[in-house]
């Protein structure tokens, strides 16, 4: 299966205690790149986190937001300080004794003395959130392979007409060279009998004219070569999988080919085949970017 680099997973889990959501949204990119966004709280799991997306994910800049509620009634506790609430009565009965002042202590008004209580946030079961964590990935992660597949079902269809298209501008070439060669020969003999005004030549002298030019728009090695390539890349989209990088490669080669298919034409028609197998590798190249 071939799959797009561009996608989107979304997924969320709601209970009583909690909310848990995961989106996955990406781009083309030559590696495996992940921005997570979540809160501080989870920062403990992001090396879980990245690995079990890249069970997902092979290639593709990944951005990859994580938002986390808790319900539970317990996240909160209130918490009495002794210690502390000990020393401001200790040192408010000291200061009445130095200044003469009376008035007695009451809980309430030690109460509202800095850090006497003081609201703490229960330590939550770390293994307890990282199942909801993940399963959440998971789902997201789900979601999201399976849109990548859809898109580079897309992308391989229209590859493959290109590629076909292709195949048909290099079988119209093949046709061509000989009789280029055959049309060059046709006017250096009309050339020659025009100039010399006579019908007596060196057929060995026009015979060795013909295998120079010959060698020289000669396209041959590379119109094999590009039917190959051509080939390979259908072969690979065909079996699919993480075949991105090795199709760059493979247009790379292609577009070689295609230069140097140009620079040996002395031929419009041939020059305008070339044009236009250029663009369609161009038109490929895109595409192929976008192939994870």
């Amino acid at each position: 299966m071939i799959r797009s680099m561009t996608g989107f997973g979304r997924s969320e889990i709601i209970t009583e205690e909690r909310k848990v959501t995961v989106e996955l949204k990406s781009v083309n990119h030559r590696y495996c790149d992940m921005n997570i966004k979540m809160p501080k709280k989870l920062f403990s799991l992001e090396a879980g986190i990245r690995s079990c997306l890249k069970k997902y994910i092979e290639r593709g800049k990944v951005d990859v937001y994580i938002t986390y509620e808790d319900y539970g009634k317990g996240a909160m506790n209130v918490k009495y300080n002794k210690d502390i609430a000990g020393e401001y009565v200790r040192y408010l009965r000291e200061m009445g004794e130095d200044f003469n002042l009376e008035g007695s202590l009451n809980p309430v008004a030690v109460a509202r003395f800095p850090e006497v209580f003081t609201l703490v946030e229960e330590s939550a079961d770390e293994e307890e959130i990282w199942s909801y964590i993940e399963r959440a990935l998971d789902m997201a992660g789900e979601a999201f392979a399976k849109a990548r597949e859809a898109e580079g079902e897309n992308l391989k269809k229209d590859l493959l007409l290109k590629l076909d298209g292709m195949l048909v501008s290099v079988s119209e070439i093949e046709k061509m060279s000989p009789e280029l060669i055959s049309e060059y020969k046709c006017k250096l003999t009309g050339k020659i009998e025009e100039l010399l005004g006579t019908t007596e030549i060196d057929e060995s002298r026009i015979a060795q004219e013909v295998t120079i030019y010959a060698d020289k728009i000669c396209v041959d090695e590379e119109l094999v070569r590009l039917r190959s390539h051509i080939e390979s890349t259908k072969k690979i989209l065909t079996e699919g999988g993480a075949v991105g990088r090795k199709l760059d490669f493979i247009i790379q080669e292609m577009n070689r080919e295609a230069n140097t298919i140009l620079s040996k034409s002395n031929s419009l028609a041939v020059s305008d085949l070339g044009i236009g197998l250029k663009t369609d590798i161009e038109k490929v190249r895109e595409q192929v970017q976008n192939i994870e």
